[in-house]
């Protein structure tokens, strides 16, 4: 059983309250610093913060049970009188407690650590509460390391409330949680800039409860009620606070959004430049993509700097928009950055991109952070000179070091890929104190109530059309004890005139295990595909060999390409027909969907195989399922939201932070416009001396509101 805490004898679960006091913000330093410094490694350091940290699961001791009504491997509470006490020795590690109940049923309490002090205690005839496991061994009944407490007589009253288990780090305790979680209740004021009974009418759902007794109810279920009832928010007081969250964020959201509408941005007018463009590619825009193209213009027209994401699934189109709207800033004598998270993905941009541009005379450069020094310097001097019209690039570009004449569109490509102050980082580019337009670009589409929640203060643009002559592509699943098969199918595409994908497991934790399970992979393909060039290309691959192996792919000379998820964006190769990615289960949603769309980009009939292995866990499952049934990115992104949550979209993979601690975005999707209409009416009729909404927006987010910005 899960210890309810390290409670030693004659002490309760909980705490005394203390006095209670209007504040929010730090508790006074009442606790040992051993525990301050553990409480710190939680995050835990105010008020608001012990109230936000809500327990992981709920332990009944409410109840008294006797030891013949208990049930092998369930948790009881009961109330037992020790007969006699077997020591530790030195050959003997391990104290026994002979005990029976009011029954005279018997059970011996076995302890692996005991301290001097509760020997001195534990005496026959003594009475214990205790909270364990029953199992039955050698000795008959026996309880291993319960949680007891020293009672004077059998029978007295149990606690009230069903008892939080919390969110841990080493070596504290939940009974030093539980009490400064109290303790910080006691003392909170918690800032309600909607009273109860305006969000009760809006929401439609009843009478909700004030914050503060929603929070209590929270850490102190009463007797009798269902934990799962506050799971599903189906109780009032937890669908409080999952409201209050939702509320603070959206405040949070339409802050940063009325901050942007004071910020300044160069004017870009309709430019000659992407006319000309337009008049020599080889194909029309689709409607989608004509709609999308204006609401950008319509932006850069503006002296606000622009803050659109537009998102498309893969292959929709979205570079040749950007291309169109870098051109207008190019025409109008701005510079543009496009940032793109691999070299492999922006060398492809440059194959797309430099053609065209270079056609039309725009002066363009190249800047990686694999360039010579020599080669850098030479790049941050024209750039500062406007010798450059776009520089198109990695992570070098955030380079504080990389200064710009007249910066008037950065392009992110794959934003998800970049952590938020990288992003933010695009914004200080210009020197006159006003901001860069920012598009940002994502083949991950976003679910809408990830959009209508971390995405409302942005500006969505959506290509949801595929341009003509896509072929759809058949995902089938595949065994790998099936392999040799496949490797035949391989030999077949090839021997056809056609490429293959082979993509390698990701491993995490060990880029040098994903570079030797390629490597070995790549070599045993080539002895049985005798004849067929295969090529390899990996993250550690230098920069030349990598542009040498995809030129050659590229090129149809080599046919079957071994690669890591180095080529899971970006790559367009009309040739390929059929994907393989091996060891399919360790890969993410948004991955396997994003690998899949490396092919059916031609004429040919193409197909991706998703190989499994054995034992495979339930999400994996769920995970393959997924991406087998369904060809809609959108679908695919919803249940990837639904298994790793919003920090996959939001870039925000990094910090191992999500946003949201107690709302969930899928269960109170049907209260989001509310909300978003409840945060405009509080904002139009808050003053500015009303620290309510700050408040509000602190206690739940602190640094995130910061990281929402981005």
């Amino acid at each position: 059983m899960a210890q309810v805490g390290a409670t030693s004898p004659g002490r309760e679960g909980g705490g005394s309250a203390p006095p209670t006091a209007a504040r929010v913000g730090p508790a006074p330093a009442a606790r040992a610093p051993a525990d301050e410094r553990r409480f710190a490694l939680l995050g835990l350091r105010q008020d608001s913060d012990f109230a936000l940290h809500f327990p992981l699961r709920y332990e009944d001791w409410t109840r008294l049970t006797r030891l013949a009504a208990a049930r092998a491997g369930e948790p009881l509470q009961c109330d037992l009188r020790i007969r006699a006490v077997q020591p530790p020795t030195r050959t003997r590690q391990v104290c026994r407690l002979h005990t029976e109940d009011e029954s005279g049923d018997t059970v011996h309490l076995s302890f692996f650590k005991v301290f001097p002090s509760q020997l001195a205690q534990w005496k026959p005839g003594q009475w214990l509460r205790v909270q364990g496991e029953v199992s039955h061994g050698l000795l008959g009944r026996e309880m291993l390391h319960p949680v007891v407490r020293l009672l004077r007589a059998p029978g007295s009253a149990p606690a009230r409330q069903l008892t939080p288990v919390y969110p841990a780090t080493a070596g504290l305790s939940q009974y030093a949680l539980r009490r400064a979680v109290q303790q910080a209740l006691g003392r909170l004021h918690w800032p309600e800039p909607v009273g109860p009974q305006e969000l009760s009418a809006a929401l439609g759902v009843g009478e909700l409860p004030a914050m503060i007794t929603a929070l209590r109810f929270v850490h102190e279920p009463p007797a009798g009620l269902d934990p799962q009832a506050i799971a599903q928010r189906s109780e009032p007081h937890a669908l409080r606070i999952a409201v209050d969250e939702l509320l603070a964020q959206q405040l949070s959201l339409q802050r940063a959004r009325n901050r942007r509408e004071s910020l300044t941005a160069p004017m870009i007018q309709r430019s000659d430049l992407a006319e000309r463009a337009r008049a020599g590619l080889p194909f029309q825009l689709t409607r989608a993509q004509e709609r999308v193209l204006g609401e950008i213009r319509a932006d850069l027209a503006r002296d606000l700097p622009m803050h659109r994401l537009l998102q498309g699934d893969v292959g929709s189109g979205k570079t040749i928009v950007a291309l169109l709207a870098a051109l207008e800033a190019i025409g109008g004598r701005f510079q543009v950055a496009l940032l793109a998270p691999t070299e492999i993905l922006a060398e492809q941009h440059a194959a797309k991109w430099l053609p065209m541009l270079n056609a039309l005379g725009a002066r363009c450069a190249w800047l990686t952070g694999g360039l010579r020094a020599a080669e850098k310097r030479r790049i941050r001097a024209a750039l500062e000179a406007h010798e450059i019209d776009l520089v198109l690039g990695t992570h070098a570009i955030l380079e504080s070091k990389v200064r710009f004449a007249n910066l008037g569109l950065a392009i992110v490509d794959e934003q998800h890929r970049f952590g938020v102050a990288q992003r933010l980082s695009l914004r200080d580019k210009r020197s006159d104190g006003s901001d860069p337009h920012l598009l940002m670009m994502s083949a991950t589409p976003i679910p809408r109530t990830l959009a209508m929640s971390y995405f409302s203060d942005l500006d969505v643009s959506v290509i949801d059309a595929l341009p003509p002559g896509r072929t759809p592509v058949r995902t089938r699943l595949l065994q790998a004890a099936r392999r040799p098969e496949l490797i035949e199918a391989v030999r077949r595409e090839a021997l056809e005139g056609r490429q293959v994908y082979w993509v390698c497991p990701l491993i995490e934790e060990s880029e040098s295990l994903d570079l030797r399970h390629a490597e070995e992979c790549a070599a045993q393909l080539s002895g049985l595909l005798a004849g067929i060039e295969v090529g390899l290309v990996h993250g550690r691959l230098p920069t030349a060999d990598k542009q040498a192996v995809m030129q050659a792919f590229h090129q149809g000379r080599i046919r079957v390409l071994v690669a890591t998820t180095v080529i899971e964006v970006g790559v367009d190769v009309p040739q390929a027909s059929l994907m393989v990615i091996e060891h399919a289960e360790r890969f993410g949603l948004a991955q396997l969907h994003q690998l899949r769309g490396r092919v059916g980009r031609g004429s040919a009939s193409s197909q991706c195989v998703l190989l499994f292995g054995e034992n495979l866990s339930d999400a994996a499952k769920a995970r393959l399922k997924a991406v087998y049934e369904h060809q809609d990115g959108f679908e695919i992104a919803r249940h990837d939201l639904r298994i790793r949550g919003p920090g996959e979209f939001l870039g925000l993979r990094q910090s191992g932070q999500s946003l949201l601690r107690f709302a969930d975005l899928d269960r109170e999707a049907p209260y989001l416009d509310t909300i978003r209409a409840l945060a405009a009416q509080v904002l139009a009729r808050t003053s500015s001396e009303d620290p309510a909404v700050p408040e509000l927006i602190a206690c739940w987010q602190g640094s995130a509101e910061d990281r929402l910005r981005a």
